[in-house]
């Protein structure tokens, strides 16, 4: 008798469990592979959604160790035991899936969008301004951080800028304006960041996870040196070769030096990814 009920229980709760997954699309596209839209693919990927990432043919992404569009340049990567896959068609795209492997496209315009028919579309692209997202093109979409408009362009906004409101939903209006201030990183801010002098080729002379002593010329820039400002470990630098615009950032310095590992999704990524979860429950299980 204890045996029926135990198994008539499991029985219940998978039905529970189908259920709730049948309420929620699985399929969610994001926007961008950087850091910010790497930290919410992978809270998104172990919460059991299948997650697609668009990217650009040459991004520029800084944070590469913590980043799944580092796939686009080596044709695949791994990020805290989540692996992605630079993939070349729909039919990719189901086998990575199945075999639970993020799918990354090279898709500038997105086309793929109208192709899935994504429940959830995430725009993690960071311009700073709505490159092209509309509220139509998903259920749900959710633009993370400035230059989206909860109830316009978008259903929701996630807060990017750190401090108390880092991570929050907001359902109309919009997040903080861009103050173009880097954050605090143990005590240094703008001087952490490591920009392009010149516009041209970008040619660094260390990998991510090196350490530079202060007035260190970390890359070059055509033959224009980049000097760290400060001491500590590279977090973060651009694919060699690149063409870059004058006073692009190329580079971030760690002032906490061996300590810190430069492969770790940060705790502001995990809170933004935190608050797409939220923003996607909210739609399908609001009170």
């Amino acid at each position: 008798m204890v045996f029926l009920v135990e198994s008539l229980h499991e029985i219940r709760v998978m039905e529970v469990r189908s259920f709730i997954k049948s309420l929620i699309p699985r399929t969610v596209i994001i926007k961008g592979a950087g850091d910010l839209a790497t930290g919410t693919a992978h809270r998104l990927w172990q919460a059991g959604f299948d997650v697609v990432m668009l990217e650009l043919p040459r991004p520029l992404v800084v944070r590469r160790a913590a980043s799944f569009a580092t796939a686009v340049y080596e044709g695949s990567t791994q990020v805290e035991g989540v692996a992605a896959v630079k993939c070349a068609g729909m039919a990719q795209l189901e086998d990575l899936l199945a075999r639970r492997i993020i799918p990354v496209i090279v898709d500038p315009g997105a086309r793929i969008i109208k192709r899935l028919r994504p429940g959830t579309l995430v725009d993690g692209i960071m311009a700073k301004h709505n490159t092209g997202t509309a509220i139509t093109d998903a259920p749900l979409v959710i633009g993370l951080g400035p230059g989206f408009t909860a109830g316009g362009d978008v259903h929701a906004v996630i807060e990017t800028n750190r401090g108390p409101n880092l991570g929050r939903v907001i359902y109309r209006g919009t997040a903080e304006p861009n103050t173009a201030v880097p954050g605090e990183v143990g005590g240094a801010g703008v001087e952490r960041v490591l920009r392009a002098p010149v516009e041209g080729v970008f040619r660094p002379l260390h990998k991510i996870g090196d350490l530079v002593e202060q007035g260190e010329v970390v890359a070059y820039v055509e033959e224009v040196p980049v000097k760290a400002a400060i001491g500590g470990l590279l977090r973060g630098l651009l694919y060699p070769g690149l063409k870059v615009t004058a006073g692009l950032k190329v580079g971030d310095i760690d002032p906490r030096g061996a300590a810190v590992n430069p492969q770790a999704i940060s705790d502001k990524a995990r809170a933004v990814g935190g608050g797409v979860l939220e923003a996607i429950m909210h739609r399908y299980f609001k009170r």
